[in-house]
């Protein structure tokens, strides 16, 4: 079966950077990343060979101690052969952070950024899109 996207879901826990000395916490997190995934995809699904967008919103319980470019990585490799077939049909990746305190006011969320806000943190909300253009219209 096909994946219908956009997809979101959310992976909750602290993301861990590419750069993290340990094999085993970095491969941990990939493997969150892809579980928090099966739940909004068809099973079984082929990995998709469109162009793809990914968005990342880390909300973290308190103020973020790494750089937040740094939890693009795993997730982005934790979707590749799963979500799509190659990384390199990635065409855009957006990344922010919303520390405590940060209040942000969106103005169309969508059920699962709205349970990013509203639920635990530490969170990262993912969506991928087949669409790299479509915050730029």
């Amino acid at each position: 079966m096909e994946i219908i996207f956009p997809i979101e879901f959310l992976v909750y826990g602290t993301p861990v950077s590419a750069q993290a000395k340990s094999v085993d916490s970095r491969e941990a997190w990939k493997d969150r990343v892809k579980a928090a995934s099966i739940p909004v995809i068809p099973q079984p699904h082929f990995a998709s060979d469109q162009r793809i967008a990914v968005t990342l919103y880390y909300l973290p319980n308190e103020a973020m101690a790494g750089d937040v470019d740094n939890i693009v990585k795993l997730v982005l490799d934790a979707l590749n052969a799963h979500i799509y077939l190659d990384d390199v049909q990635v065409e855009r990746v957006l990344v922010q952070k919303f520390e405590p305190g940060n209040v942000f006011s969106f103005s169309n969320p969508s059920a699962t950024v709205i349970d990013a806000i509203t639920g635990p943190k530490p969170v990262l909300y993912v969506r991928v899109s087949n669409d790299p253009f479509e915050d730029l219209r």
